[in-house]
């Protein structure tokens, strides 16, 4: 079985240099092989098949027969690693809360521990008639959720 940390190694050599970061690498025990890219600009095609010519290149099928596929994480799937968050920063968001709240609103910042988002709720002002829309920062620990995506909208 081809190892994960060996396929890792040649994407992080693949890599090096660029603006692209890893997100995932995936190995069935079939030998099938996902690997997901992403940038801050998206993924183009062209790249995706020279990362995956690269990694041809350094596996040796001879040894051991395997599938390859290398994409870009989905626009709208959840965020695996922290480089996700920092580049969405300013965008909208969706967050699923282990405890089944949703949130949906401007990714404020990230940090490893944390990550803050920006969200308009409605309050009534003591004395006030009608509740008035503000907006909070909400501060969460990624071990409280169960996702963050990014929210496409067509406003």
């Amino acid at each position: 079985m081809i190892e994960k940390k060996t396929v890792c190694q040649i994407v992080d050599e693949w890599l090096d240099g660029k603006e692209y970061f890893l997100v995932e690498v995936a190995i069935s025990p079939d030998d099938k092989i996902v690997v997901e890219i992403d940038h801050k600009e998206g993924v183009w095609i062209e790249d995706c098949v020279e990362l995956s010519r690269y990694i041809e290149s350094k596996l040796n099928r001879e040894d051991e027969d395997y599938e390859l596929e290398v994409g870009s994480a989905g626009i709208g799937q959840p965020f695996k690693v922290l480089q996700q968050y920092i580049n969405h920063i300013g965008k909208e968001v969706e967050v699923l809360g282990k405890d089944g709240r949703k949130l949906c609103g401007v990714l404020k910042a990230a940090d490893e521990q944390h990550f803050t988002v920006t969200v308009e709720k409605k309050v009534k002002p003591e004395g006030a008639k009608r509740p008035q829309l503000v907006q909070e920062d909400e501060i969460l620990a990624y071990d409280e959720i169960k996702y963050t995506k990014y929210l496409i909208s067509f406003k």
